[in-house]
C-alpha cells in the first residue's frame, strides 16, 4: 500500500544501518543498504566508495522507492506483506523477493508479479502469508555460502521485519465503548411535591376530620338514620390513625420499589 511506504522505509533503514565496507561482503561499500553498484545504476555512471559513504538519506529513499518498492508493486500488495517483500528485494534483489513470494503463495515462480500472483496475494490471509514468506526467505538465506558469517545478522533482520510486517497487517484495535451509566430513579416533579405537601396536613387535621364526620352525620340524618349516639371525636381520632397507618405502609412500599430499581 502506498500509505505504508514511509513506515516500510523506516523499517528498512533500521535494519540496514549506516555505512559498511566489510571485505567478506560481496556488495562492497554500502550505505543505507545501497551498494556501490546500485548507486552507480541510479546515477547512471560509475561512483567511488567515497560517494557511497556520502550518500544522503533522501537519495537513498528515492532509490528504494523506484528500484525496489515499485519493482515489487508495493503499492498494490496487502499491508504488511508489502514491507516483507520490499525488504526482501532490498536484501536480495527484486526478482529473488518475488520468487520467494510466489513460493509462499504456491503459485508459478517466474520472478514477476503479474495478475495471478497479485490476485493470490490479495486473497491470502496477510499474517499467514507474512509468516510463510519469512520462513521461505530464511530457508533461502541458509542455503547461501555466507550463512556461517552473516547468518546471525540475517536471522535477526528477517525476524525484525516479520514483527513489523505483522504489526502493519493487524487490524486496528476497536475503540472501547463508554461505560453505561444506570438511569437515576425518577423523582417526583416540584409540582407533585408541592401538591403532596399540601394534601398531607389537610388529611392529618383533626378539625377537617370532625367537619367531615359532622357533614356525614347530617346527611345520614336526612335519610332517616339516628346519629345522636355517634361520638364524632372518636371517629375523627380513628380516621387520623387510619391515615397515619396507610401513610406508613405506602412509604414502605415505595421505598422497596425504588431500591429494586436501583439494583
Amino acid at each position: 500500500m502506498d500509505a505504508n511506504f514511509p513506515a516500510a522505509l523506516d523499517a528498512v533503514f533500521a535494519v540496514e544501518g549506516g555505512y559498511s565496507d566489510d571485505p567478506r561482503d560481496p556488495g562492497g561499500p554500502t550505505r543505507f543498504g545501497v551498494t556501490q553498484a546500485t548507486l552507480a545504476r541510479a546515477r547512471g555512471r560509475p561512483v567511488s566508495a567515497e560517494e557511497v559513504k556520502a550518500l544522503g538519506r533522501d537519495e537513498a529513499a528515492d532509490i528504494y522507492r523506484h528500484l525496489y518498492w515499485d519493482a515489487v508493486r508495493g503499492d498494490e500488495l496487502p499491508a504488511g506483506v508489502d514491507l516483507a517483500v520490499f525488504d526482501g528485494a532490498v536484501n536480495a534483489g527484486p526478482r529473488r523477493a518475488v520468487l520467494l513470494l510466489q513460493k509462499a503463495l504456491g503459485v508459478q515462480q517466474d520472478g514477476v508479479i503479474g495478475p495471478l500472483t497479485l490476485e493470490a496475494a490479495l486473497g491470502a490471509d496477510p499474517s499467514t502469508l507474512i509468516s510463510h514468506y519469512s520462513a521461505a526467505r530464511l530457508a533461502w538465506l541458509r542455503s547461501l555460502p555466507g550463512w556461517k558469517t552473516f547468518g546471525r545478522g540475517w536471522s535477526r533482520r528477517v525476524a525484525e521485519i516479520e514483527r513489523r510486517a505483522l504489526a502493519l497487517a493487524a487490524p486496528p484495535a476497536p475503540k472501547p465503548e463508554p461505560p453505561r451509566v444506570a438511569a437515576a430513579p425518577s423523582q417526583p416533579s416540584k409540582t407533585q411535591e408541592k401538591s403532596m405537601d399540601m394534601i398531607k396536613p389537610i388529611l392529618q387535621s383533626r378539625t377537617v376530620w370532625s367537619n367531615l364526620i359532622g357533614l356525614a352525620a347530617i346527611g345520614l340524618s336526612a335519610f332517616g338514620f339516628d346519629t345522636t349516639g355517634v361520638d364524632q371525636g372518636r371517629l375523627a381520632e380513628a380516621g387520623l390513625q387510619a391515615i397515619a397507618g396507610l401513610s406508613f405502609v405506602s412509604s414502605t412500599v415505595f421505598r422497596i420499589l425504588a431500591t429494586r430499581r436501583l439494583v
